[in-house]
């Protein structure tokens, strides 16, 4: 089954969005394996080889260059970068670039104080930005990637121009808000016109706005960003069932369930419960916490268990609780620190270790496994940077050295198998030696991946490791130090 209004299919942080939940969720049948090989690191391997911090910081600084200079020579100004080929593609509209690599990128050239790419892209979209678009934007990607990133670069730069660009984006999104029955959001929006289409979004597409949305009503003292964004949020909670769990996609003009099945945290369930912590850590809302808690207290009750040693989480109907499927997707490996912000640090680490312990068995973790085997059901990689974003935060919160090597091995795994002459690019299948490439980088991957394992590392001194807060797509909402 395909949502209505399901054009084209996205890679992005939750690239499965289109390609599972709207064609009803992770694969619940086991697939071909993984193969364990000779010569995968182990964390033993990494260990023993460990740079010191600021060599590894150097060392992934000058991979992240190696994939922009990569965006700059063939893609400049367009989308994303297709690194073999030397072509480029838009993310949004066809012919329609909108730069968004550069959008993307804005506050990690800030925090690695490459200051004169900075300058260079800020320049750009202040030259030549519009969202006067006749097209249809996914609403859910615009506001993680071009909202979230715009957001960043203001707060990197103070640049006036980036808050009104945000804005002017921002107030186009708002009639997927606004047309709704509900307040949950249509899928899709025309920058010009205003139309609206794809009413039956999963969760993660409803819920992950109210960090962009709140940020920017509190910087222009605008509450319209902030209520839509709670509107949405208490639309779908109230759908919840008798036990607390959600299924996984909602019809917004009736608000009626599309399906049974409660995939969370696996996508396109993911962000819908990352953002309701996140209200409460970068908003101080107490309704987002206590909504949190309690969905999250289901999903532990219901949905996580232990198998052959390993913490996951299973499918489950969402009005029974019974058993459904054991698949996991890499995107949800996320989930480990926001169960450690939220006070669960002994269950996040176990899932941390679960997901590592996949890492040990491929040197780059493939999109989906079957975790009673541990065997690859979708055997490709999208330059996920969902792992390393645990390992930041579990780092940040521990500084417990075990997840800056894990980091690290993950980040080897990455460079020796990702890397082209001209970049990085996603991979096709991870189970085989060599591994076989794609040809693209999507543009998250300068927001993202890099900016994890740098901070790790790196010690910026415009970044607060004390008191910080990243949106789902890598931006820093919080945590930016002046530059000195």
């Amino acid at each position: 089954m395909r949502s209505d209004g399901l054009r084209r299919q996205h890679l992005s942080r939750r690239g499965m969005l289109a390609a599972l939940g709207l064609a009803g969720g992770l694969s619940l049948t086991g697939g071909p394996g993984g193969i364990l090989r000779a010569t995968a690191a182990t964390r033993a391997d990494v260990a023993g080889s460990m740079p010191s911090a600021s060599a590894a910081a150097e060392e992934i600084k000058t991979e992240f260059l190696h994939a922009w200079n990569g965006y700059k020579q063939f893609a400049w100004g367009h989308d994303e970068v297709h690194p073999l080929s030397g072509t480029y593609s838009e993310f949004f509209v066809p012919g329609q670039p909108i730069g968004l690599s550069i959008i993307e990128a804005l506050d990690t050239l800030y925090v690695m104080e490459l200051d004169q790419e900075l300058a260079a892209g800020v320049q750009w979209i202040e030259g030549n930005l519009s969202f006067d678009i006749d097209g249809d934007f996914h609403v859910f990607e615009a506001i993680i990637r071009v909202v979230g990133g715009l957001l960043a670069g203001y707060l990197a730069t103070g640049s006036h121009s980036l808050l009104a660009l945000t804005v002017d984006i921002t107030d186009r999104l708002m009639p997927a808000f606004a047309k709704s029955p509900t307040g949950m959001p249509y899928q899709y929006v025309n920058l010009r016109t205003g139309e609206v289409s794809g009413n039956t979004p999963p969760l993660a597409e409803i819920g992950t706005n109210i960090l962009e949305f709140g940020l920017l009503s509190r910087l222009t003292g605008d509450r319209k960003y902030y209520d839509a964004a709670k509107t949405a949020y208490r639309a779908a909670i109230a759908k919840r069932s008798s036990i607390n769990l959600m299924a996984t996609s909602l019809n917004v003009e009736t608000g009626q369930w599309a399906d049974t099945t409660d995939q969370a945290p696996n996508p396109p369930s993911d962000s819908f419960y990352e953002y309701l912590w996140g209200g409460w850590a970068l908003l101080g809302d107490r309704q987002c916490r206590d909504w949190f808690v309690m969905l999250n207290d289901a999903l532990t009750t219901y949905a996580s268990e232990t198998y052959d040693g390993n913490v996951w989480y299973k499918q489950v109907d969402f009005q029974t609780g019974a058993l459904v499927g054991r698949n996991q997707s890499e995107l949800a490996s996320f989930y480990a620190e926001v169960l450690g912000h939220a006070g669960d640090l002994p269950l996040g680490a176990a899932y941390y270790r679960s997901w590592t312990a996949v890492l040990d068995k491929f040197p780059v973790l493939p999109e989906e496994i079957d975790y009673t085997t541990i065997t690859a059901t979708s055997k490709g990689n999208q330059f996920r940077p969902e792992y390393a974003n645990a390992s930041f935060d579990l780092y940040f919160q521990t500084m417990d050295p075990y997840y800056a090597s894990t980091a690290y091995q993950y980040f080897q795994g990455m460079k020796a198998n990702a890397r082209t002459a001209n970049g990085y690019t996603v991979l096709d299948d991870v189970t085989t030696t060599p591994m076989q490439q794609g040809d693209l980088f999507p543009a998250y991957g300068f927001a993202e991946n890099f900016k994890y394992l740098y901070l790790i590392f790196g010690g910026s001194p415009r970044f607060n490791s004390k008191n910080f807060y990243l949106s789902t797509e890598g931006k820093i909402l919080r945590g930016l130090l002046p530059a000195r």
